[in-house]
């Protein structure tokens, strides 16, 4: 057998993606319950966190998983929905924003009191506060490292390194 099986960085990547799959089965069933997806999820909080709830269709890309024209055609379904709405860009007719609505920021009230608890009961409450505040700094690096445009649109804060301020 050869020694680079055991390689710790092999470790660290399977007990990441593992650790992920886990959380994201459990994310998946507790939105579903709200009617989200978790790629709809994580668009409204993205909007909600950003300044003045809106982000343009090429920076919400960038914070997302989503391609443009991933991100183009979720945000139709979710305009479709009455959770979002699109906001030409005033500089940019080539640009527009994606604004969450008052029935969005609705829907992610009521979704977030359960996912909260959620991360509480299955993350974040497994760590002491030293290791939450040394996984949140790697975590923040690593994102960095392999998608530097993941704060695409937002402003900078020190403080809490990659969100936006409006929290």
């Amino acid at each position: 057998m050869s020694e680079l099986y055991d390689d710790p960085r092999l470790t660290a990547v399977g007990l990441f993606a593992e650790a992920h799959r886990g959380l994201s089965v459990r994310f998946a069933v507790q939105l579903e319950e709200h009617g989200l997806s978790q790629v709809e999820f994580e668009v409204l909080i993205r909007l909600a966190r950003s300044p003045g709830h809106e982000l343009r269709m090429s920076d919400l890309s960038a914070q997302t998983s989503l391609s443009t024209s991933g991100v183009t055609r979720v945000v139709d379904r979710m305009e479709r929905d009455g959770l979002l709405r699109r906001r030409a860009c005033p500089s940019d007719r080539r640009s527009s924003y994606a604004v969450v609505t008052h029935s969005g920021l609705t829907r992610l009230d009521e979704t977030l009191p359960g996912h909260l608890e959620l991360i509480e009961k299955s993350f974040t409450g497994l760590l002491d506060q030293d290791l939450l505040e040394t996984v949140l700094y790697g975590l923040r690096t690593v994102r960095d490292a392999v998608n530097p445009c993941a704060t695409a649109g937002t402003t900078t804060d020190p403080v809490g390194a990659g969100r936006a301020p409006a929290e």
